[in-house]
């Protein structure tokens, strides 16, 4: 089992290294919301709902309003805790219809880096850049590495790199990446006023 520390915080990081679906759904929550925060939600949503682990089978089976409650809080899941919720739903049914409702199955079986980009990028709310990010977090830090993985991973996969969560290995390299992701807003607001 690897040893994640995605957040900060133990016990979310524990859930995020033993639990694929918490790993899957940090790494959804992860938009217009603080990265330590995406990656707690997993495990402020399995307290909510009383379980040591998630089920994509049960959070594709609950109602869709208590999947909002749960969002909710306080504190809430994440930002916009309504659609994300709903999000989060949607993913676990397309794990639940294709996967048998195993996260893990998106890469256990996959013959390379492209075919699991591809699988990746399937799942509500996983556009292109997301979907690499989330490759290069498996190969870097979760021992998936299918032949041709960093590759599908784009710059996300470079060794040593520090430009997404897929590098952050404790408070150091989170700053890093911060620093990074810091630089590359203001290189695009100056391109957009130049």
């Amino acid at each position: 089992m690897p040893t994640l520390r995605l957040t900060q915080d133990t016990a979310a990081d524990e859930l995020l290294s033993r639990d694929p679906l918490a790993l899957l759904l940090g790494m959804l929550f992860d938009q217009q919301f603080p990265m330590e925060r995406a990656f707690a939600g997993p495990r402020l949503l399995a307290d909510r709902m009383g379980v040591d682990r998630l089920s994509a089978a049960d959070l594709a089976d609950a109602d869709p309003e208590q999947v909002t409650a749960w969002f909710q809080g306080p504190p809430a899941v994440h930002r916009y805790p309504g659609s994300m919720a709903g999000r989060a739903q949607a993913v676990c049914r397309l794990l639940v219809e294709r996967y048998d409702g195993r996260a893990e199955a998106l890469w256990t079986d996959v013959p390379d880096g492209a075919t699991l980009l591809r699988r990746v990028g399937e799942l509500p709310g996983f556009g292109a850049q997301k979907a690499r990010i989330f490759v290069a977090l498996l190969g870097k830090q979760y021992g998936v590495t299918p032949p041709g993985w960093r590759e599908a991973a784009g710059d996300y996969g470079q060794e040593g790199s520090r430009r997404s969560v897929a590098d952050i290995t404790g408070p150091e390299s989170l700053a890093e990446v911060r620093a990074f992701k810091q630089e590359a807003k203001r290189a695009a607001k100056a391109a957009v006023t130049s």
